[in-house]
């Protein structure tokens, strides 16, 4: 197995907040992992970093073999995907659906004056069919809903091919069936033994897709537990996680929790 993401005493601080704090962390190439915590835990800051879109106060990242700070963070974004909300806020509404899709190879969020060809053009057309949005190819992203949106973006972040899935609360503001199909796709592509290693970070453990092997429960910035999600995702890990105790039950890869 090769390590695509390797962080060493990570810190990250803005002013005298320290977001986070001595965060050691390896993802290997086959891994599919999820991270949990609360508002403020971090989160979203570990996914900037594992993008190469922020670099740490302090200690190590590397990022593809790639040390930040010795490295061209332009081409190595390329090779990352990565799909968030504050990435969907930069994509222009009147955009095409194939548009929003294809622009990802080049690493922009609008088409301008790159060139594309009918590769391109197919792959896009297959990674929307992957997500139940061939339909919908020809549509401005700004007409979308909400779930088809989300869709939308996750094809996007597949179209370069990456080495690495990022996705950051991929399921957020979905409902029921939205959440359902979301899950459902991407537990298919957690069981694809060509797909890239996969990092999603998520507030629910009932947004867990079948088929992802480690968990990582953040905290204040700090590491409550890592590791295999069979082991690591337990009611007392996620009790300390959440500040107050927590009932977990797991049915068929899925899992749910409530306050105990």
């Amino acid at each position: 197995m090769t390590e695509v993401l390797g962080f060493e005493g990570v810190r990250v601080r803005r002013g005298d907040n320290e977001i986070l704090r001595d965060v050691s962390w390896s993802v290997a190439d086959s891994d599919r992992w999820v991270i949990l915590g609360p508002n403020g835990a971090g989160k979203t800051t570990l996914m900037q970093i594992a993008s190469a879109r922020m670099f740490p106060t302090e200690g190590s990242a590397t990022v593809l073999g790639e040390h930040l700070g010795d490295t061209d963070t332009r081409e190595l974004r390329v090779r990352v995907g990565l799909s968030s909300a504050a990435l969907a806020e930069r994509i222009p509404p009147h955009e095409t659906v194939r548009n929003v899709v294809m622009t990802a190879a080049h690493g922009v969020t609008g088409r301008w004056q790159e060139e594309y060809d009918s590769f391109d053009e197919d792959r896009a057309d297959a990674l929307l069919w992957a997500f139940g949005m061939e339909g919908f190819a020809d549509r401005e992203f700004g007409t979308l809903s909400e779930g088809e949106r989300k869709r939308v973006q996750v094809a996007r972040s597949l179209m370069p091919d990456p080495e690495v899935l990022l996705l950051d609360e991929p399921a957020a503001g979905l409902d029921l069936g939205g959440r359902e199909e979301l899950l459902s796709a991407l537990s298919e592509l957690a069981g694809d033994r060509r797909s890239p290693a996969i990092v999603m970070v998520t507030h629910h453990v009932e947004e867990i897709p079948v088929g992802f092997t480690h968990v990582m429960l953040l905290r204040g910035g700090e590491i409550v537990a890592a590791g295999p999600i069979e082991e690591t995702l337990t009611a007392e890990a996620l009790s300390q996680t959440y500040g107050m105790p927590v009932e977990l039950v797991a049915s068929g890869g899925r899992y749910a929790a409530r306050r105990a």
